[in-house]
């Protein structure tokens, strides 16, 4: 019993020592996470923008689709379905009811006369 023991220790110990490591996409959202975090520590008040590393990650709830990101509107856009999500304080609010729709009846049209 004591052996098992020693050997998850050590097993504990190396992973502490050698951590996996993360891909590239995650360890840059770290980076920017402790970034905003000792910013914040120093008391300088920074508007919260959106981090468009987490594009790498985030996909539309409903088609499971990649979204682009609008600077100006501040929203993930599905192309697609023609929704925008909002994003409040940097953080995407990815709720379907949330959203809003877009320019998609003027492209269904565009797409008719053609």
């Amino acid at each position: 019993m004591q052996g098992n023991a020693s050997r998850t220790v050590r097993s504990l110990l190396q992973l502490c020592q050698h951590p996996p490591a993360f891909p590239a996409a995650a360890n840059r959202w770290f980076h920017a996470a402790a970034v905003r975090l000792s910013s914040d520590r120093q008391g300088q008040e920074q508007p919260k923008a959106f981090d468009s590393a987490l594009l790498e990650f985030l996909v539309c709830p409903l088609s499971k689709k990649p979204l682009r990101y609008e600077e100006s509107t501040k929203e993930l856009i599905n192309e697609e379905l023609g929704i925008a999500y909002p994003i409040i304080d940097g953080i995407p609010n990815m709720i379907p009811e949330a959203a809003r729709m877009i320019h998609r009846k003027a492209q269904d049209e565009e797409s008719k006369h053609t």
